[in-house]
């Protein structure tokens, strides 16, 4: 037997109970619906009694601090945040030159390749234009030809452009398109020569450097329906000219005309080097965003130089012809396709009109 008490000051006077204790409404603190031990039920009680719940643990800032965040959530956040940019870019064209150490590093390509799949899952439209020299490099030695470079540009006779295209067109260029149809979506290879892509011309210096060539004119034709099928165009540089010579395009320039020609909204470089630096010296210095005006300032105060000079002509040259922003990203960052793209943040400089 209970002895009916008055109701204490932290009383709920919503809920009663008449002569038997009864459960509590589903809705009232779920944790209690089946308490454990069980209360025996009260008995011959002759007025209604207010209860006293059980007081809810504390949870102090000395005791312990908010839950960690699942993974699960975080990734759930990270696609949250993804979503304006997604939203940005989607049927867009995006055109990605493809070298340097990111072709070097197997975890490295894997993530390039990681990148563009998913790029293309969203909605975005990559395409992926691609060098090769240091595979060029070692068919070179080992067919025992040994590869001569004037100011950093390769001498290029006869013999070398029929392994630059062997290596280019064939083995890079197919492994590259087998690698992302593993990964998931479906991949076309192309070289400048396919569908007259891209025609050549010689360059300016060619009498020394031989089949280097420059390009005359892009017909962006066969791209169109790749594109729109959601397929991503894998492109090797080796093109030809009016006469069916072949020659050696540069990766950077090749990419920024073709660019160009399918009015992308945006081209990016993937590089060794973090972006354009405000001191050459300092890593620290990065120049996240730059316009034209400014980038040719640096180019003539010399802070721009060496390599970085055709890298940042390039993307002034795509930039004129209406591409919508060109940026030098640092190709030696995991997953830099999407820090650039999917981002505030980004992975290098990016260069407006």
């Amino acid at each position: 037997m209970f002895t009916a008490k008055p109701p204490t000051t932290t009383s709920l006077p919503h809920l009663t109970f008449s002569k038997t204790l009864k459960t509590p409404h589903q809705h009232f603190l779920p944790s209690l619906q089946n308490p454990k031990p069980s209360l025996p039920p009260l008995k011959s009680l002759s007025n209604p009694l207010t209860t006293t719940p059980p007081t809810p643990p504390s949870f102090s800032s000395s005791s312990s601090s908010a839950p960690t965040q699942s993974t699960a959530q975080i990734r759930v956040d990270i696609l949250s945040e993804s979503l304006p940019f997604i939203q940005k870019f989607r049927g867009k064209t995006i055109v990605v030159k493809y070298g340097g150490a990111a072709m070097k590093s197997a975890d490295l390509q894997s993530s390039v390749v990681n990148d563009l799949v998913l790029l293309s899952c969203v909605g975005l439209r990559p395409l992926l234009v691609h060098g090769g020299g240091p595979e060029i490099n070692a068919m070179l030695n080992r067919l025992s030809i040994r590869p001569q470079f004037i100011d950093g540009l390769r001498v290029t006779d006869a013999a070398t452009m029929e392994i630059v295209e062997m290596v280019l067109a064939g083995k890079i260029n197919k492994n590259l398109v087998s690698l992302i149809n593993r990964a998931g979506a479906t991949a076309v290879g192309l070289c400048g020569k396919d569908g007259h892509l891209l025609t050549a011309r010689p360059s300016a210096n060619s009498a020394t450097l031989g089949f280097v060539g420059d390009v005359a004119r892009v017909d962006p034709a066969i791209l169109h329906p790749l594109l729109a099928a959601n397929h991503i165009p894998v492109i090797a540089t080796v093109a030809a000219d009016e006469a069916g010579q072949a020659y050696n395009i540069n990766a950077d320039t090749a990419a920024g005309e073709l660019a160009a020609a399918l009015g992308a909204e945006k081209l990016i470089l993937l590089t060794d080097v973090a972006g354009i630096l405000e001191d050459r010296e300092n890593p620290a210095s990065l120049v996240k965003e730059i316009d034209i005006k400014g980038v040719k300032k640096m180019v003539e105060e010399g802070k721009v130089a060496g390599g970085m000079i055709p890298k940042v002509n390039c993307c002034v040259r795509s930039l004129a012809q209406g591409v919508r922003t060109a940026s030098i990203v640092d190709g030696r960052v995991p997953h830099s396709l999407l820090l650039e793209i999917l981002t505030d943040e980004g992975a290098g400089t990016m260069i407006t009109g």
